[in-house]
Order: structure tokens, then C-alpha cells, then sequence
């Protein structure tokens, strides 16, 4: 019976978590019908299956973590026939013990014969948008096992734990023996609470510090008996010092020693989290932008009164009703007419061909905080968009977000981002720019403030609308003279709207 093995759901990646599974096996399913749905490193996906036919067994269980090419379901087909691609029965990663086994297995497919594999050329998982990152695609090495005969024996003597591969390298690092721990759950599989629970049933009892060897402390100068003399103690106030110490030392002598109060706390007293998904490639992306791009971040204090203005009449505008009308808009629109007055911010450097490559359409990536760590979807073309189109692409994009159903398309091929610190209510920061772009805009909270207005006898101090803008930019191909005119150009714009008239 053919076996459904995950698929390569693109942009490179090697991996997914098992989420949901839509059938059940004795379950019937007709030719894409969804019946899993996996999480990648950028999103979640939903995965059909290429044919029809009756599910007879679920070879993974919601929350494991899958390579790319292991079987994950089978479904009979009624042909009769095994696996396509002379793949077996199908082996698990965490049961293959030999490794001629494991080169032998079809656990991944093979490319085709005379492929393009052969031109040495490699897929390199990235995070949607950013480009490769070197050594992010590299597998996990499979754990080398007793063979034949000794292999049989000991799998014959002891039971073989159901785990995810990330389980047993958490009970591995802790020196238990997964084969002896219990599942809790009603699948049978051992998690890691299941893992923390053997451990605590076997713990030791700790001894507080200091209490083993009987040590104590004592304070300074009391052991070499050593003591200093004032100046004037050579005359008759010797002895009367003398016993004023030896009073003092009594008195603390005979308070009771300090004694720290026991706490009584639930639960443990850490957690740890595996790393993957979202947030691991985002940290890869991090940390190769930090240390590759030098960046420059520079700042400025806006008047955006005007702009409040302005958005209070859009809210008023009959055409404007149904969307999502606030100042990250207007400064989405904005970025898109500065970007045009400073084309240079726009560009990104190409290490490889040693090239600066000019990019004359903006895709504006939009950074949203979800419950799975931090996304930048982009709204493709959108110097081309005006106001309104521009509103409505923001509004799917945000509610797309933090749905978690942003597809890979949508995070790729930004070519300058914001991202929006205000609504924590932050006043500024210093972002890390998105690998693949040259700058990235961080917009502070509106807040407001007291503000100089007018000039000479004229000048008072009013409340304003106040926000903070800031830019960081790759000083490899922008010089500080573009960074500073194109954050000038954001920061009038947001002071005056009108200006965007002037300068379309």
C-alpha cells in the first residue's frame, strides 16, 4: 500500500511539525483531500493527499517533528502494491540502528537519474524573504546502534519507547534510558513532562552549600587576630575603646543567626523550550544580519499633529469606513514616496557577485508579532498602491498574520520593512535589518507632549501628538548623508502630509 511521505513544502526547507491530522485511520479519502496539517518554519500548512483510497495507518503523531521524504501516513489504494519508488515498508528515523541501514533506506527520495543534484548545488533552509543561511539545512545524524544479532537481543529484552526525536535527545542529555519511563498520556508516547517525572522520582536529595565540608564564614580580620588603633587610642581612652568593642561583640553574639525563609513553590522552578520553527530561523536570519551588515541607526522626534488630523478625517470619510485607518498607514505611504526621493535606500548588497543591486519596486514588509514567534509578510508593489489599496492590503496582512496562515510567497522578496514598536507603547529602538534588504524603520508610540511652536514673540509651548522615528541601514552601500535625507523625508511627511502632493 503506498505510504504519503511529507513533501518538500518549498523555499528549501528540510523539516515540519506535525499539527493536526485531519482523518483518521478507516477513514476514506478521495484525491486532494487535506489530511494533515504540518508547521514549517514560516508558517502552517495544509497538505493534500495525491490519491484516493482508505487510511490504514498514521506513521506520525501530532507534535513530532518530521524530515522531509519520511512517511507519515498509508493509504490503501486497492491496487495491492507496495510503496512507490522502492521504498519499503518504511523505516523511523529514531528505529534504524545500522547505518548501511540507513543509507539503504528510502527515507528520503532520491533524485532523478542525471538530475541536477550532480551540479553540486544544494537547497539551504532560510527564513521566507531573508536568503540562504549557510549550514541551516544540515540533518541530524542518526544515533549508531548495536547490529545484528546484538541488536535483536536487546530490542527482544526491552521495550522500544514511542518519542519524537527531540524527546530522546532530552532524555539523552539528562542520562535516562527512555525505554524506562512511562508515557502518561493515553497515546502511549513519552513526552517530556513524562521524562521530568522519572527524574524526580529518582532525585537525590540536595545538600545546602557549605554544609558538606562544615565550613563557615568569618569576618574580616578575625583570623589573624589582627586590629588597627585609632589615632589617640596610646593615651587612657585605650581601655575604654577596648571595652566598648568587647560590649558590641557580645551584643551580635547573642542575636540569633540569620535564618532564610523557606518558600513553598509550585511547579518547576524552569523551563526549557525546544528552538525550531519560527523562532530558529528568525534567530539564524538575527544573527547573520548583526554580524554580516554593519549597521547605523539614527533617530528623530516628530511633531505628527497634522497626521492625527488627517487620520480623524479618514476615519470621517465614507470610503475609508470599513478599513483599518491609523498612523501606521500613513507612514506605510510615506515610506513609499521617500523611498522614491532616495532610490539608494531601496538597493541591497549582493556579497557573491559583488554587486549593488538597485531595486526599483518597493515590497514593504510589515513586521507582526504572532503566537509563533515573528513574521515579516510583505505587501508586494506597493509604491504602485494608493491610500486605499494600500489599507486594505494591510488589513489582510495583519489578520492573516496572526491567524498564522501566511504562506511562504507572502514573506519573501521584501525589500525595506517597519516595524511598529508604538503599539507596546516603546518610544524608539534599534532594529536589526531583515537579511536580504539594505534598512528597516522603527515606529515609536504617539504620544502627547509639550512642543515649541510658532517663531519669535510668537513662540509658546503647546501639546502635540509626539512619535520618535528610527532607521537602520547597512553602511555598506548607504553612506550617512542618504540614511539622514530619507529619514528627514519621513519625519516631513508625517509632519505635513500635504508634502506627499508636492513631492508625488
Amino acid at each position: 500500500m503506498p505510504e504519503f511521505k511529507l513533501p518538500d513544502p518549498g523555499e528549501g526547507l528540510v523539516e515540519a511539525t506535525i499539527i493536526q491530522w485531519k482523518v483518521a485511520e478507516g477513514d476514506t479519502v478521495k484525491t486532494n483531500d487535506i489530511v494533515v496539517e504540518v508547521e514549517t518554519a514560516k508558517s502552517l500548512v495544509e497538505l493534500p493527499i495525491p490519491w484516493a483510497g482508505t487510511v490504514t495507518k498514521i506513521l506520525a503523531a501530532e507534535g513530532d517533528e518530521v524530515e522531509v521524504g519520511t512517511p507519515i501516513v498509508v493509504v490503501d489504494d486497492g491496487t495491492g502494491e507496495g510503496p512507490a519508488a522502492g521504498g519499503g515498508a518504511g523505516t523511523h528515523v529514531e528505529d534504524v540502528t545500522d547505518e548501511a541501514a540507513a543509507a539503504s533506506d528510502d527515507l528520503v527520495p532520491s533524485p532523478p537519474e542525471g538530475g541536477g543534484s550532480s551540479t553540486g548545488s544544494t537547497r539551504e533552509a532560510m527564513l521566507v524573504g531573508y536568503g540562504a543561511i549557510e549550514g541551516s539545512t544540515t540533518r541530524r545524524k542518526r544515533r549508531r546502534g548495536a547490529s545484528g544479532a546484538e541488536a535483536e537481543a536487546a530490542s527482544a529484552l526491552q521495550r522500544k519507547a514511542k518519542a519524537s526525536p527531540p524527546v530522546r535527545k532530552y532524555a539523552k542529555d539528562r542520562g535516562v534510558d527512555i525505554n524506562e519511563v512511562d508515557a502518561a498520556g493515553p497515546t502511549g508516547i513519552v513526552r517530556r513532562s513524562d521524562i521530568d517525572a522519572f527524574l524526580e522520582g529518582g532525585a537525590a536529595p540536595t545538600t545546602p552549600p557549605g554544609a558538606a565540608d562544615g565550613s563557615s564564614t568569618t569576618p574580616p580580620g578575625a583570623a589573624d587576630g589582627s586590629s588597627s588603633t585609632r589615632p589617640g587610642a596610646a593615651d587612657g581612652s585605650l581601655a575604654t575603646e577596648a571595652t566598648g568593642r568587647a560590649g558590641e561583640a557580645a551584643g551580635v553574639a547573642g542575636r540569633a543567626a540569620y535564618q532564610r525563609p523557606v518558600f513553598d513553590r509550585s511547579g518547576e522552578r524552569e523551563e526549557r523550550t525546544d528552538v525550531k520553527g519560527v523562532r530558529k530561523m528568525t534567530a539564524q536570519a538575527m544573527v547573520g544580519s548583526a554580524f554580516t551588515a554593519p549597521h547605523v541607526t539614527e533617530f528623530v522626534t516628530v511633531d505628527v499633529t497634522r497626521t492625527m488630523e488627517l487620520i480623524d478625517r479618514l476615519k470621517a470619510d465614507r470610503s475609508f469606513r470599513d478599513l483599518r485607518i491609523n498612523p501606521l498607514l500613513v507612514l506605510a505611504k510615506a515610506m513609499t514616496v521617500a523611498v522614491r526621493r532616495n532610490p539608494g535606500m531601496n538597493a541591497v548588497w549582493d556579497e557573491d557577485a559583488q554587486q549593488i543591486v538597485q531595486r526599483n519596486y518597493v515590497n514593504l514588509g510589515i513586521a507582526a508579532a504572532t503566537p509563533r514567534g515573528l513574521v515579516v509578510p510583505n505587501i508586494k508593489d506597493a509604491d504602485l498602491m494608493d491610500l486605499r489599496q494600500l489599507a486594505e492590503a494591510m488589513t489582510d496582512l495583519v489578520a492573516t498574520a496572526k491567524a498564522g496562515r501566511t504562506q511562504p510567497a507572502d514573506m519573501s522578496g521584501g525589500t525595506i520593512t517597519i516595524t511598529n514598536v508604538g503599539v507596546f507603547g516603546i518610544d524608539t529602538g534599534t532594529p536589526i535589518i531583515n537579511p536580504g534588504e539594505s534598512a528597516i524603520v522603527c515606529f515609536g508610540a504617539v504620544r502627547r507632549m509639550p512642543w515649541v511652536v510658532g517663531e519669535g514673540e510668537q513662540e509658546r509651548i503647546e501639546p502635540r501628538w509626539v512619535t520618535q522615528l528610527a532607521v537602520s541601514f547597512d553602511h555598506r552601500l548607504i553612506d550617512g548623508e542618504l540614511g539622514s535625507m530619507f529619514l528627514a523625508d519621513l519625519a516631513a511627511l508625517l509632519e505635513d502630509p500635504a508634502r506627499a502632493l508636492a513631492w508625488a
